[in-house]
């Protein structure tokens, strides 16, 4: 039998090498040819990838590093790769394929696109032997063409969540060739374009060691993008030459929420950031309310000597908005308008934003109505109207959502009032919340268009409340923008005591309105009063002839609300004025002094013009504001009225400190230590806290590395 066998292995090596037959040879390299044509017809001339091939190479090694493990497949790589070789064939069908780009640029896709099985391949040509091995199926992501409208950074995100999203653990029976990454590469030119690579099962592998790490996409972070409105600060204004300052009152708090979030952090918010009247009206004050619903709301005055200036005086007006029962609540229809954009994942963000919607819940009646309208690439309804008595249902809606793709705002702000007066409740609240982080970047996003259209959707009876989320691309200037021009208010969530603040504690005065366009005309008297400046309200300035104008629109006031507005005023007579007398109007200033014999007692002239939360015509409230008003010293003064002028010392020092003179960060703390009072929730001492942490803050945040 061994001679047998010696004799066939010597046949073998005298028979000599075994060549292709010539036919075959020529086939297989025309099937080649071919299916390179097919596939690279519509590649455009040069380099499409966008860099040498070093540098792609090293920014994959980087990308590997990064994943631990990852192996690559394509559909016509026939053979299996195995050490160093492995690397540099990985890198030459990441660079073919796009996943490079993918990688490190990672633009251009839609979160939410929608995933189809790809079942039925095209047959292809006999090639050879090793073409014909079967290849794995593989999923296809169609990416809609409107994915390119994406910012920067959220389409980032996207991209590494969707090339993340199909790293899987293999096996431990498979053999390496059976792992594989999708590229898959969104062409701009069709919109829809998706091409896919997998490789065939070799022959024999070695098993992996161990399996591969699942990596979470990457939240959603960035830094130097927050937008706000830069508008001048209020000057100060002689009374002889201009006597009246005519406002809107402002019950927004988004400001103090925005500023506490940033000296947690550290840093200092920028001076834009800060708007003083925003900080004052964040907290309670202990203001006498009216009696009945007759009249929505009542006036106090006070004046006492400005801590930070001998030489002036602090004239402070307090409101107080009528507190309604339970009982005469009005029932409610709210569309919440959430963001699902890519750009809300975040912790501080979408997660933080189902919580608070949450305890909104728990502030509404069994019979009033919820909906719920989301928005990314596009907007759509997730909850048709529910009744807050089948509470499981919108909780279900809530727990459902997810982020990802590109922020269409508009269209979502344009579906929710849709929906909002389709089921609206007569002589009930009807409002749309709006949560998100302001980074619209799809459809409209102009403010100037948006805020057109909520104006026009207010005469429904349908108002806007905006809540924000976030910080690092924060557009606070549109939501103010919204809020202002929607009848409704704004308010920055960054923890869920904040959220349990606005949506629990303060529900009524969020919800249900008293009193709306209301406006506040102040004149002083010249024979008391030579200088005055108002402290806040910048964005809120109306001129004189706006007062008796009911056409314009103006704040409303909800329930239980308090409104505080501080002067700071220079008496006649003061040594110290910060702008000089004009020459030739003496006569003119002596002749006003003259005619106010009969006023001799006043400092100012109040008065308030407001409407009914369903009428058109305005009803006027006026308060002389006199000499029975002050207190000699500032020890003297109402505990409230000491808070709030500690508040707003600091936000003038956070603002430069133009008018503050050598008063510092330890006088505010001083000042607002001795005028605590009654802090039941504890956040006069959090502001306490807050002033002391201003003193070490970075005036920049770092970058992150």
């Amino acid at each position: 039998m061994s001679n047998e066998l010696d004799k066939l292995e010597q046949a073998f090596r005298n028979e000599g090498p075994i060549l292709p037959r010539e036919e075959a040879r020529k086939a297989a390299i025309s099937a080649a040819m071919e299916r390179f044509d097919e596939e690279n017809l519509e590649t455009r001339q040069g380099n499409h990838v966008g860099a040498r091939l070093k540098a792609q190479g090293n920014k994959l090694l980087d990308a590997i590093r990064r994943r631990q493990s990852m192996t690559l497949t394509t559909e016509k790589l026939g053979y299996f790769l195995t050490g160093g070789a492995s690397i540099a064939a990985m890198a030459l069908i990441a660079i073919n394929t796009g996943l490079v780009p993918e990688l490190t640029r990672q633009q251009g896709w839609q979160d939410n696109a929608p995933v189809t099985k790809q079942d039925g391949a095209k047959k292809e040509q006999p090639r050879s032997d090793l073409a014909k091995q079967p290849v794995a199926k593989t999923e296809v992501a169609q990416v809609p063409a409107e994915a390119d409208t994406a910012s920067e950074p959220e389409a980032r995100v996207v991209a590494e969540e969707k090339v993340m999203s199909r790293l899987v653990p293999p096996k431990r029976s498979a053999d390496v060739g059976q792992l594989g990454v999708q590229s898959m590469l969104n062409d701009r030119a069709s919109g829809s374009r998706v091409r896919a690579k997998v490789l065939p099962q070799p022959m024999a592998a070695k098993r992996l060691q161990r399996p591969v790490d699942v990596l979470q996409p990457p939240q959603y972070e960035v830094q130097g993008r927050n937008k706000f409105s830069n508008p001048e600060d209020n000057p100060v204004k002689v009374v002889a030459e201009d006597p009246v300052s005519t406002f809107s009152v402002d019950v927004d708090t988004a400001s103090y929420a925005f500023l506490r979030a940033s000296l947690n952090r550290g840093v200092l918010p920028q001076k834009n950031a800060v708007r003083i009247e925003e900080m004052i009206n964040y907290f309670d004050y202990a203001y006498e309310g009216p009696d009945d619903r007759a009249q929505p709301f009542k006036v106090t005055v006070a004046v006492m000597p400005t801590p930070w200036n001998t030489e002036t005086k602090l004239m402070r007006i307090g409101i107080k908005g009528y507190q309604l029962p339970k009982t005469e609540r009005p029932r409610t229809n709210l569309v919440f308008l959430l963001d699902t954009s890519g750009s809300m994942r975040a912790p501080n963000k979408l997660p933080l934003l189902r919580s608070s919607f949450k305890l909104l819940l728990s502030s509404l009646q069994a019979d009033d109505t919820v909906s719920i309208v989301t928005y990314a690439g596009s907007a759509g309804t997730v909850l048709e109207p529910t009744k807050v008595s089948d509470k499981a249902k919108i909780l279900g809606a809530l727990d459902r959502l997810n982020a990802g793709g590109s922020t269409a705002g508009a269209e979502g702000i344009r579906q929710a009032y849709r929906l909002a007066e389709q089921n609206a409740v007569k002589d009930g609240v009807n409002r749309v919340i709006l949560a998100t982080d302001g980074d619209f970047n799809v459809g409209i996003t102009n403010p100037e268009e948006l805020k057109s259209f909520v104006e026009r959707k207010r005469k429904t009876g349908v108002s806007l409340s905006v809540l924000g989320f976030g910080m690092g691309n924060y557009n606070d200037a549109l939501m103010q923008t919204l809020a202002q021009n929607g009848n409704g208010n704004a308010a920055y969530i960054d923890s869920l005591n904040e959220a349990r603040k606005v949506l629990v504690k303060e529900a009524g005065s969020t919800l249900f309105t008293i009193a709306k366009d209301v406006k506040l005309q102040v004149e002083f008297n010249p024979a008391k009063v030579s200088e005055y400046r108002l402290i806040g309200y910048e964005t809120r300035i109306l001129r004189r002839e706006d007062f008796n104008n009911d056409k314009v629109d103006a704040g409303d006031i909800g329930a239980g609300h308090t409104v505080t507005a501080l002067y700071e005023i220079t008496p006649a007579g003061a040594k110290t004025r910060l702008v000089d007398g004009l020459r030739y109007q003496k006569k003119a200033a002596k002749v006003a002094q003259d005619s106010d014999v009969g006023n001799a007692g006043e400092f100012a002239f109040l008065k308030i013009r407001y409407k009914q939360p369903k009428g058109t015509k305005s009803t006027l409230i006026t308060t002389p504001v006199t000499t029975a008003n002050q207190v000699a010293d500032v020890a003297a003064a109402p505990t409230d009225a000491r808070f709030a002028a500690a508040v707003a010392a600091f936000g003038q020092l956070l603002k430069g400190g133009r008018y503050t003179g050598s008063f510092g960060y330890d006088d505010v703390i001083k000042l607002a230590l001795g005028a605590k009072g009654v802090d039941e929730f504890g956040h006069r001492a959090e502001f306490v806290n807050l002033v002391r942490a201003a003193k070490t803050a970075a005036a920049l945040s770092p970058q992150k590395q």
